[in-house]
């Protein structure tokens, strides 16, 4: 059985509970499948009903389910050839942030995902995807790798926010992050950016200045988690609904505010439902995105990168588009 977000239990759990007893029972095999194939598409049903009307709270839980393909879920599929760098020659090296080069459709690119850990253990190790300092400087590694070698750089984007525990800030965070920020705006080399999960605060901007923006169409972004919201404007995290609402953190709010460039879409009811479907619309988004900015040389790349980034108004929107 599928792990079931609260909200969808209530419909959901009932008819899941029945397939797996028809399963286990002992009878007419062709009745056996006719019945579970019936429940299949009641539960497709279902679920189409209910995320049709998913509130934004719901679909940050949606965005954050344990089973939700992660930064090296992608990179595995996505990608050939992938060899992991590690370490920022300074402190330490991060499981936080995975950095690397590998090959995208044959083609060599660099690579940088923030990947928050699947079982207890790797969570913990991997600091639940929130970076520190070296994480971000191992990625400033990887963006000058790519922007020495002229390779196309995709960035896989999937954290609450950057670390904020006081060794992070004592060993400069909020200077790394503002390093990743310079140095992705003036890399001659593509740069794609995908929200594959949650993306929050500056600890996902930092690998998200890009010539093209991509969000999944359950994923989130916004400059604060909804529970750091509720906490700061009503000092009540059990308010974190209230501020999803109004952060304007789901994809189809980006895309009115033009805060991403595209809406990668997503199997029924989550990526986690289908990884292989959700893995194969990211590479289709992926490919159009680098087949289009890697026509334009680099002055023109960097010309068009710059006032994408500068040319916002107050509703959020910016007037500059790569034809």
């Amino acid at each position: 059985m599928s792990q079931l977000l609260e909200f969808e239990r209530a419909e959901i759990e009932p008819l899941e509970a029945e397939i797996e007893t028809l399963r286990r029972s002992e009878g007419d095999a062709g009745d056996i499948l006719k019945r579970v194939r019936d429940l299949e598409k009641q539960i497709q049903r279902r679920l189409k009903k209910i995320h049709a009307k998913a509130t934004p709270w719901q679909i940050c839980q949606v965005a954050r389910h344990p089973q939700r393909p992660q930064a090296l879920d992608y990179i595995g599929a996505l990608t050939t050839e992938f060899t992991e760098l590690h370490g920022d020659r300074a402190f330490a090296d991060d499981p936080a942030v995975v950095c690397g080069i590998g090959r995208f459709g044959g083609d060599p690119v660099a690579v940088i995902g923030q990947h928050k850990g699947k079982d207890t253990a790797e969570k913990i190790r991997r600091n639940f995807g929130m970076a520190n300092p070296e994480g971000y400087r191992k990625a400033l590694r990887m963006m000058n790798l790519a922007g020495r070698f002229r390779l196309p750089l995709l960035t896989f984007v999937d954290t609450p926010g950057a670390y904020p525990g006081v060794g992070a800030e004592e060993r400069g965070q909020s200077a790394a992050i503002g390093e990743c920020l310079r140095r992705a705006a003036a890399l001659p080399c593509p740069i794609v950016a995908t929200v594959i999960g949650e993306g929050g605060s500056g600890g996902a901007l930092a690998l998200a200045v890009a010539d093209h923006v991509a969000v999944m169409a359950r994923a989130v972004y916004s400059v604060i988690s909804p529970e750091g919201c509720a906490s700061i404007l009503w000092k009540d995290r059990e308010r974190a609904a209230d501020a999803a609402e109004v952060l304007a953190m789901t994809a189809p709010r980006l895309k009115e505010l033009r805060l991403v460039d595209e809406i990668v879409e997503e199997p029924l009811g989550g990526a986690h439902r289908d990884p292989t479907a959700a893995m194969e619309s990211v590479r289709a988004s992926l490919r159009l995105a680098l087949d289009r900015f890697s026509r334009l040389d680099e002055n023109a790349l960097l010309d068009a990168r710059r006032h994408k980034w500068r040319k916002f108004d107050a509703n959020g929107k910016f007037y500059a588009e790569v034809r």
